[in-house]
């Protein structure tokens, strides 16, 4: 299936770049991990994110997505970096290509649960994350904030 599900949005093979967006959220310095239920990254742990919808604000679609996959609302409080995410297939031809932008945030409420696009959701000191089965996407994302290599 090309499509998301939601909104008729083709993820694979795309027309034109999508425009992504993702939270390191942070409580009681421990890092909100989710397990991704689809691809790109299915099974792998990630950052909560998604696509920005068309009118809305980033840092809006960030604190959107974030709630949506599990249940935490989130503040906004920065731009960690900005930055592509192309996976090739075998002849070369772009399989998935996001431009990603991840912020920094921090909980005010909610109730944690996973969505239907998360089988898992962890809060995880760095370290921990260092040892877990990442997507390259989160792995970039908390190497930014936090500096030195995730392996």
């Amino acid at each position: 299936m090309t499509d998301d599900g939601k909104k008729g949005t083709k993820r694979e093979y795309p027309v034109a770049p999508l425009v992504g967006v993702g939270t390191v959220t942070i409580k009681s310095g421990r890092i909100l991990l989710i397990r991704r239920a689809f691809e790109p990254g299915a099974g792998k742990w990630s950052i909560p994110g998604g696509l920005v919808e068309v009118g809305e604000k980033l840092s809006e679609a960030a604190a959107r997505e974030t709630e949506e996959e599990t249940g935490v609302k989130v503040d906004i409080l920065e731009l960690i970096n900005v930055f592509d995410m192309i996976d090739l297939d075998e002849s070369g031809r772009a399989k998935y290509h996001y431009v990603l932008v991840d912020f920094l945030s921090k909980p005010v409420g909610g109730r944690e649960r996973v969505s239907e696009e998360v089988t898992d959701i962890k809060w995880v000191t760095f370290e921990e994350a260092r040892t877990m089965d990442l997507t390259r996407t989160a792995r970039k994302a908390l190497e930014e904030l936090f500096g030195g290599s995730v392996a």
